[in-house]
C-alpha cells in the first residue's frame, strides 16, 4: 500500500521491549509515536533542515547541547527516530559520543533520511565534532563549552552541503530541578551555493525525579537557504529506563510558517562502561 511503512523488528529488541514493560510512562508514547508514523505523502517541495552534528542523550535536550559531556573514557551510543510532517519524511540518526577527558568530548552523527519528496532515499553529511567545556559551573556561574565540527561531503546530492565547518558556544546553569542550556551555532558550507548557516537554540530540562525529566526546546535557525526560515517548540520527556540507557520522545511544532506541521521524535541512547558501584563488606562479630 502506498503511504504505509512498515518497519519490523528482530526478536532480540523483544527483550528490550519487555525490559520496558513496567515503565508506564514509556509505552504510551511508545503506541502514540508508532501511532503517528504512517502520514500520507504529498507531493509538495519543501527544502530539508539537515541535521549536521547533534548531541548525545542525555547530554543535551533534542538538538541543543549541554556543557556537560562523557567522563574520561566513557563513551556512548544513540539511535534516533524522526518523523515530518508537511513536509513529509522520516530520519534515522546515528550517534557516537567518547570521553577523551572530562572536559573534552567527541561526537559523530550520521543521519539518513527516507522518503524525501516522495521517492528521494540517502545519508545526509556525516558529522564530526569536539566539544569542550572551558568553565566549570559555580555557586553563581554557568558552565561554558565551545563546540568546533565539520561535516565530510558523503551526503546525497539533495542532502549535502559538500561538507561544512562550524562552530559555536554553550551555556548552561542549574538551578534547583531546572536546568538551563543556550547554544550559538555558525556553520559555514564548503559549497558558494548556499548561504552561512546560524542557529540559536534554548533548552530547560526539569528533573521530576531521579530517572524522569520534562523536556522544553526552542529551535531557531538561519538555514543555508539565507532566510530566517525555521523556528521550531519541541517539548517531551526522557527517562532511565534500566541504568544507562535512555529513552527520549518528543514532538516539535514550527512556530513561523507550520513547516514542518509537526515533527516526532524517539530516541534510546546507551552509555557504557557502568559505574562500578562500591562493594559492602559485612563482618560478624564473633
Amino acid at each position: 500500500m502506498k503511504g504505509l511503512i512498515i518497519i519490523g523488528f528482530p526478536k532480540k529488541s523483544l527483550l528490550f521491549w519487555g525490559a520496558l514493560r513496567r515503565d508506564h510512562l514509556i509505552l504510551p508514547g511508545a503506541f502514540l509515536f508508532c501511532f503517528l508514523l504512517l502520514p500520507t505523502f504529498s507531493g509538495k517541495s519543501y527544502a530539508i533542515d539537515l541535521k549536521g552534528l547533534q548531541p548525545l542523550p542525555p547530554y543535551g535536550i533534542f538538538s541543543t547541547f549541554t556543557a556537560e559531556g562523557l567522563k574520561k573514557g566513557k563513551a556512548g551510543l544513540a539511535l534516533g527516530f524522526e518523523v515530518s510532517r508537511q513536509p513529509d519524511y522520516y530520519r534515522i540518526t546515528n550517534n557516537f559520543g567518547y570521553g577523551i577527558t572530562d572536559d573534552l568530548e567527541f561526537d559523530i552523527t550520521i543521519p539518513y533520511v527516507s522518503g524525501w519528496n516522495d521517492d528521494v532515499d540517502g545519508f545526509e553529511d556525516l558529522s564530526a565534532g569536539l566539544k569542550y567545556r572551558i568553565l566549570n559551573e559555580g555557586r553563581y556561574g554557568p558552565s561554558i563549552a565551545v563546540l568546533v565540527a565539520t561535516s565530510l561531503n558523503t551526503g546525497k546530492e539533495q542532502f549535502s552541503t559538500n561538507g561544512s565547518v562550524s562552530g559555536g558556544l554553550i551555556v548552561s546553569k542549574r538551578v534547583g530541578p531546572f536546568s538551563g542550556h543556550v547554544n550559538a551555532l555558525y556553520s559555514k558550507p564548503l559549497s558558494s551555493r548556499f548561504d552561512d548557516e546560524i542557529a540559536l537554540t534554548t533548552g530547560i530540562e526539569f528533573a521530576a525525579s531521579h530517572n524522569f525529566k520534562l523536556l522544553s526546546e526552542l529551535y531557531s535557525k538561519k538555514s543555508y537557504s539565507g532566510r530566517f526560515d525555521h523556528m521550531e517548540l519541541r517539548i517531551g520527556y526522557r527517562i532511565v529506563t534500566v541504568e544507562n540507557l535512555f529513552t527520549t520522545i518528543g514532538m516539535g511544532f514550527d512556530l513561523k510558517n507550520r513547516s514542518p506541521e509537526y515533527r516526532l521524535l524517539l530516541s534510546i541512547s546507551y552509555i557504557f562502561p557502568g559505574d562500578k558501584k562500591p562493594i559492602k563488606k559485612i563482618y560478624e562479630e564473633e
